[in-house]
């Protein structure tokens, strides 16, 4: 079979094959990411503005998650993370349940990104000049309207960089759920390989594609990037 007919989008073809992997990964990726963004907002002020305990307990998770690789990481918390989920449904007279891959795997992917974004956006909050939380307090606002109006959108700015690059990282972390099974892009381009032998072919598709995300996001980060530095000044 030549190149085109393998990589046709219908049978014998496995060109549709590797757009519902890619489509599996970006929907990992972007469940991920958001749920490591939740993770990082709570975690950046949990360490800045909680108490001892709770700085004590987000510093040892963004250690850990840190210092471990992610490929570990992701093998030990896709299976411990199942197994202790069943064991705290046998706990309580449930039944185990088999949990589903696209979830578990979204909740891995952002349980680490969740350190990370912590770490950026802590150093994003710090960048805010406090003079600006200060006018805040000043006129009475709440801790509430203090973070919505004023915090957030005075990190973003600081937080942009870091940000992008960890959805950069959690689109190709996706690729690391292939290890325990999961049929994303990297996975269905190993089943192509396999099951036709043209694993360059394959793989260089599989590249192809993963460079076209980098290059759709980065379009994406320089609008909101633009948006975002609209009315400060031009430093680069």
């Amino acid at each position: 079979m030549s190149a085109l007919e393998l990589l046709a989008l219908s049978p014998p073809g496995w060109g549709g094959v590797l757009l519902k992997g890619l489509a599996m990964s970006m929907t990992v990726a972007v469940g991920g990411y958001l749920v490591g963004l939740m993770i990082g907002i709570g975690g950046a002020f949990g360490k800045l503005y909680g108490g001892p305990v709770l700085r004590d307990i987000l510093e040892a998770y963004t250690t850990v998650i840190r210092a471990i690789p992610e490929l570990v990481l992701i093998v030990l918390l896709f299976y411990a993370g199942s197994d202790v989920v069943n064991r705290l449904l046998v706990m309580f007279g449930a039944s185990p349940v088999d949990i589903n891959g696209l979830v578990a795997g979204i909740l891995v992917i952002g349980v680490v990104q969740g350190a990370y974004s912590t770490e950026v956006l802590r150093g994003a909050i710090k960048a805010i000049h406090p003079g600006q939380i200060e006018a805040g307090r000043a006129y009475g606002m709440s801790q509430g309207l203090l973070l919505r109006r004023i915090t957030l959108p005075a990190m973003l700015p600081h937080a942009i960089p870091g940000l992008s690059n960890l959805w950069l990282i959690a689109t190709k972390d996706t690729a690391l759920l292939a290890v325990v099974g999961f049929t994303e892009l990297t996975l269905a381009t190993r089943q192509a390989g396999g099951a036709t032998k043209a694993y360059f072919l394959f793989f260089s598709a599989a590249g192809c594609l993963y460079l076209m995300v980098t290059l759709i996001s980065n379009v994406g980060i320089k609008m909101i990037e633009r948006r975002a530095y609209k009315g400060m000044p031009d430093v680069g």
